[in-house]
């Protein structure tokens, strides 16, 4: 997680950036995703069912060390999965070692993923990666990514749980795994 010292130094830029361009806050992507979402919890939810840390990166859009995750060196065949409601986002067919610290894809499956306009990176405007079920944070998608989307998603690993390939039935998520 980034340090308390490294957030205010970050915040005080931020500042300093909506005072001289009058951005609102808004505009930076404070807080967790207020999309339309399948599924809606109160924020009191999110906490209880989350880690600290979980919480901190899939609802408060908070970035993980990068090298920190265990998922870094995961290269069973696979499914990786929503960390805070189980969705699958990613095969690990389509998974790549993109030298940047943390777990990368060229593809997500099919529907799994939202996106949108980030603007918390002072000037630098990237395109945010949310679970398409719950809204949570899951990282950014870049333009310098490997054949055949020439994608990265950049995720950050305490957002996503991995299935190792066979792990439930056909047809189920990883919070119903019966596949009903």
């Amino acid at each position: 997680m980034i340090s308390r010292r490294e957030m205010v130094i970050g915040g005080a830029g931020a500042a300093a950036v909506i005072a001289l361009t009058g951005l609102p806050v808004t505009a930076l992507g404070q807080g967790a995703s207020r999309g339309k979402f399948q599924m809606v919890k109160s924020d009191e939810e999110w906490r209880h069912e989350l880690t600290s840390e979980q919480y901190a990166v899939l609802r408060r859009h908070q970035t993980e060390r990068p090298g920190t995750s265990p998922l870094n060196k995961e290269h069973r065949p696979g499914t990786y999965v929503c960390a805070g409601c189980g969705l699958p986002l990613f095969s690990a067919s389509t998974k790549f070692e993109s030298g940047t610290g943390w777990p990368s894809f060229w593809a997500p499956l099919d529907g799994a993923i939202a996106t949108s306009e980030d603007r918390s990176f002072l000037l630098f405007v990237r395109t945010e990666v949310h679970c398409a079920r719950c809204g949570g944070h899951l990282g950014h998608v870049f333009n310098d990514g490997p054949q055949p989307t020439g994608l990265r998603y950049c995720m950050n690993g305490i957002a996503l749980n991995f299935r190792p390939e066979n792990a439930w039935p056909a047809g189920a998520d990883a919070n119903n795994k019966t596949g009903h």
